[in-house]
């Protein structure tokens, strides 16, 4: 992708691989800039740099700052101060164990930028595995545990462990990022991840714990591993930018040496002494005593952006041959610039899977119209249409396959189908399964209700889709999710999809004319097959076909 006239974000843009992003974007003259990142100092620091460093884009580079992984109207409150708050606590919560809808979207940090700021290219430098992994549940699950224990396991208690699990926040902010970036028209997205262990194994001894590995390491690789997978499924994804992920798998250094305070977590580390000996009773007491001094922790030290401060002896070990060993931002920088300028540099991780993973074959799709035929011939001779057995899931399936097989049972063709009169084929519909013992039993032993043209409700032991609170009981989001339909609306809509399944048919040019066209097992027989119909509905209507082999 060119992007001269473009509009870039980059996310985790004031780190120390953002800014090195950053830079090579702006040699690439884009139309606009925005760098985003946590905290506003950060983000002010970094606007000027690049503002100075590039002064004739200077008007078109601004920034954004906040948490991206909560509420637009939380982003620039602390983590801690969000859970010490009743209302945003249950806000945030309800949000991310909710369902994503376009008000969950538009109340997101991530997604409010995105649909603001509507880039054509977004380069993602947030350590994602680390912010959300350094959140500790298993501090958080210990700490509930004991609040159980002790009787005081509250609402609160309990919402604020929910909230910092790792994985419903991390599916949470990739879904918010894809669809943000679909309605923001984004082109391509490519994410700069993380091993978690710097490329080294479970033999890492750099994992601040005695641990080895640490758990909140293992899991900072795990979310980044499921980061990746899910990235994988990004890109395959119709409407979808294109993806890509840069995986650095060595420690990123350096942004500057320098002399003087020494900082953790952004403030001064204060010098302390001892009073003297101690036994080792008092030593661990909660009041033990100790010296506060008025003076910082100075030295010299090595700033690699968001790891910390390194002294000289702690950046050579962490470097050294056979250890973490390192690259620089730089380094990273021109490979995602290179990828997005469409150079391939083969180090895109979702490419690799893509040609590593093994997909459908020649073998298998040959085996599968024997496979049909034979199950066809054996319903057959058994007298028998099974249709669905509610294993495959979701509830949505099982539906159309019946609807579709009393279709088949009451008319005799595609074309028949599509010129249906929708009021008789409800009345015939009903008369079947009021008559055909069999087939109404299928129906409601797997848990899917039937309703009547009248309104009226005919159910098994179980309904798999039940009314949900708040919404009339057969609200169409309930319907079409799970119970089969026979009003007459609902044969409309499948006289239209018949209709277009059969000119789809028709129209294409047959195999005569070469390779051009799709051919599905059964479509030249004009018959009504249940499952090519669902499956259509699934690619075409539900918009879920596959879009990589």
């Amino acid at each position: 992708m060119e992007l001269r006239e473009r509009r870039v974000l980059v996310l985790g843009g004031a780190g120390l691989v953002g800014m090195a992003v950053a830079r090579r974007v702006l040699e690439a003259g884009p139309s606009a800039l925005r760098i985003a990142s946590l905290r506003e100092a950060e983000v002010t620091d970094a606007l000027a740099e690049l503002h100075a460093g590039f002064p004739e884009h200077a008007e078109h580079v601004d920034g954004f700052w906040g948490d991206l992984f909560v509420p637009d109207a939380h982003r620039t409150r602390s983590r801690p101060d969000i859970q010490a708050d009743a209302e945003a606590r249950a806000r945030f919560v309800d949000d991310l164990y909710g369902e994503l809808n376009q008000e969950v979207l538009e109340r997101s940090s991530l997604g409010r930028l995105l649909l603001d700021y509507r880039p054509d290219v977004v380069v993602d430098c947030i350590n994602t595995a680390g912010a959300l992994a350094y959140q500790n549940a298993f501090r958080s699950a210990a700490a509930l545990r004991t609040a159980a224990a002790a009787g005081g396991a509250d609402t609160a208690a309990v919402e604020e462990h929910l909230a910092t699990l790792y994985l419903p926040q991390l599916i949470r902010h990739v879904q918010v990022a894809l669809e943000g970036m679909k309605q923001a028209g984004t082109g391509m997205y490519v994410k700069v991840g993380t091993a978690g262990t710097g490329g080294m194994g479970l033999n890492i001894p750099f994992t601040h714990s005695e641990e080895r590995p640490s758990r909140v390491l293992l899991a900072k690789s795990s979310l980044a591993g499921a980061h990746t997978l899910l990235l994988y499924l990004m890109a395959r994804t119709p409407d979808a930018p294109a993806v890509k992920e840069i995986k650095p798998t060595a420690a990123i250094s350096w942004k500057s040496i320098g002399f003087g305070p020494v900082r953790q977590g952004g403030r001064p580390i204060t010098r302390s002494d001892a009073t003297g000996p101690l036994s080792l009773d008092e030593a661990f007491r909660d009041d033990a005593p100790f010296t506060a001094m008025d003076r910082t922790l100075d030295g010299v030290f090595l700033d690699a952006g968001e790891n910390g401060l390194f002294s000289p002896a702690e950046f050579e070990t962490l470097t050294a041959l056979g250890l973490m060993e390192f690259l620089t931002p730089e380094e990273i920088a021109d490979t995602v610039l290179r990828e997005i300028l469409a150079h391939p540099t083969g180090k895109d991780v979702v490419a690799a899977l893509d040609g590593a993973t093994l997909g459908p074959t020649y073998r298998a799709g040959v085996l599968r119209s024997q496979v049909l035929a034979h199950m066809d011939r054996m319903e057959a001779e058994h007298g028998v249409h099974s249709v669905a057995y509610e294993m495959l899931g979701p509830p949505r399936l099982s539906k159309l396959l019946f609807e579709a097989a009393i279709l088949e049972r009451l008319h005799d063709d595609l074309d028949a189908a599509a010129t249906m009169d929708p009021e008789a084929t409800a009345r015939g519909a009903q008369a079947l399964v009021e008559e055909d013992d069999d087939l109404r039993q299928r129906i409601l032993s797997i848990g899917l209700p039937i309703l009547l043209p009248d309104g009226r409700l005919l159910r098994g032991a179980r309904v798999k889709v039940p009314p949900e609170p708040g919404l009339p009981a057969d609200h169409p989001r309930v319907v079409d999710a799970g119970w089969v339909d026979l009003r007459t609306g609902n044969w409309t809509r499948w006289r239209d999809r018949v209709t277009a399944i059969r000119d789809e048919i028709a129209g294409r040019p047959g195999v005569e004319m070469g390779s051009v066209a799709d051919h599905e097992y059964g479509d030249g027989s004009g018959r009504i097959r249940p499952g090519r119909l669902a499956s259509w509905i699934f690619r075409i209507e539900d918009r879920g076909e596959r879009i990589k082999r």
